[in-house]
This record gives C-alpha cells, sequence and structure tokens, in this order.
C-alpha cells in the first residue's frame, strides 16, 4: 500500500475551501486532515462542528479529524453523522482513553490516538495500542502550523516499531509536524505511513498542489 498523504486544511485558503478541495480530486491513498482546536487545550482557536460538517458535504475524500480539544466525547457525539473516516484523539486529554476507543469504534470507521512530543509511548498501555487503528505521533507541539519538525521524533517511531512487533499487534501510524519532501522518505522508512503536511503543500499555490503531494511518497 502507498504512504497515505494527509494535507491539512488548516493552511489552505478558507475563503476558497470548496476550490481548494477540488485541487486533489483523483488522488488514491489519500486523506483531508481536520485539525480542530479550541484555544484550551492547546492555546489557537481553529474551526468547529459547523465547519466540519460543511467540508463533509462537499469532498469525497476521507476525513481525518485530529481533536486537539480538552472535550473529545463531545466532539465525538456531535460529528458522528457527519461521515467522518479518522476520529483523533489526544491521550493526554482523556481521563479513560480505553473507555472512550471503544465508544468512538460505534460511530466511526477509524479510530486514533494521538500523543505530544512530550509524551513518552510507554504511557500507551498494550490494551490500547491493540485497540486503535492509528497513532499519531506529533512531530512539533499541537497548536500551530509552520513549526520546524522535532529530530527526537525518530527516536519515539523506533519505540513504536519494536513495540508493534514485540507484541504483534498492527497500527497506522501518522506523523503531524513539519512534515515536506525533506524528510518524507526518512519517515516512511522508520515505519511511518500517513504523513500529515500543511504548510508544505499548501504554501506555493494550486498548481503545485499535486506536485508537493508525490513528492512526500518519492
Amino acid at each position: 500500500m502507498k504512504t497515505i498523504i494527509s494535507p491539512s486544511l488548516l493552511a489552505c485558503d478558507f475563503l476558497n475551501i470548496e476550490q481548494e478541495l477540488s485541487h486533489f480530486s483523483g488522488i488514491s491513498d489519500f486523506w483531508f486532515h481536520l485539525d480542530i482546536m479550541d484555544g484550551h487545550f492547546v492555546p489557537n482557536l481553529t474551526f468547529g462542528i459547523p465547519i466540519v460538517k460543511m467540508i463533509s458535504l462537499k469532498t469525497d475524500v476521507l476525513l481525518d479529524a485530529h481533536l486537539m480539544v480538552g472535550n473529545p466525547e463531545f466532539h465525538m457525539y456531535e460529528m458522528k453523522d457527519f461521515g467522518l473516516h479518522n476520529f483523533s484523539f489526544h491521550f493526554e486529554a482523556s481521563r479513560n482513553p480505553l473507555a472512550l476507543i471503544k465508544e468512538v469504534k460505534k460511530y466511526y470507521p477509524s479510530v486514533g490516538i494521538s500523543i505530544k512530543p512530550g509524551t513518552p509511548v510507554s504511557s500507551l498501555s498494550k490494551d490500547i495500542l491493540s485497540s486503535i487503528d492509528l497513532l499519531l505521533v506529533m512531530s512539533v507541539e499541537p497548536g500551530f502550523g509552520g513549526q520546524s519538525f522535532i529530530e527526537e521524533t525518530y527516536s519515539k517511531l523506533n519505540e513504536i516499531k519494536k513495540i508493534k512487533e514485540r507484541y504483534s499487534i498492527d497500527f497506522m501510524v501518522q506523523v503531524d509536524g513539519g512534515v515536506s519532501d525533506g524528510n518524507a522518505s526518512k519517515l516512511i522508512k522508520h515505519g511511518v505511513s500517513n504523513l500529515v503536511a500543511g504548510s508544505y503543500i499548501f504554501k506555493d499555490g494550486p498548481s503545485k498542489y499535486i506536485q508537493k503531494v508525490n513528492s512526500l511518497r518519492s
């Protein structure tokens, strides 16, 4: 399977979002990444539930919701009828991650859990890792786009590979933050199968979108 590329719509032209979505039609192994922030769990406020609903009505591309919020349970129920493919919440935002994972599975095809750069992989129990479809490893501090990639992410990815082999469990590994053509191939070699990129894909305008997506796979 090809590496999945997930452009973060946070970096697109929001005044022309329907047109922005259309520039990516026909690409395979491709998701749109939705960074939903509440201004409390992270120091930034992005778009909320009404915008997510509108996006879901304007594209057939699989939608990947990344909840950087203090109340992921509320968002899970409010967005359950939008046809979202993946729902990822932060490990640090949930008092009972395993129970929330089980609840998310009732409404979404894929459930992910995300960890901040300072959260060790060892914080995640075997039961949690055996229950998820996706592990989102933040390679910048969540909250703002355009940050530089944290190099220590590679050691975390190596640890994840060893855990997957030790317990014979399988889940998609996604990395978000500072991803570009300069580190994509190294990330893939470290076991990443889903790359989130915002600034890198959108910064040079629509004429380069497809080229940028393809460059992350090469």
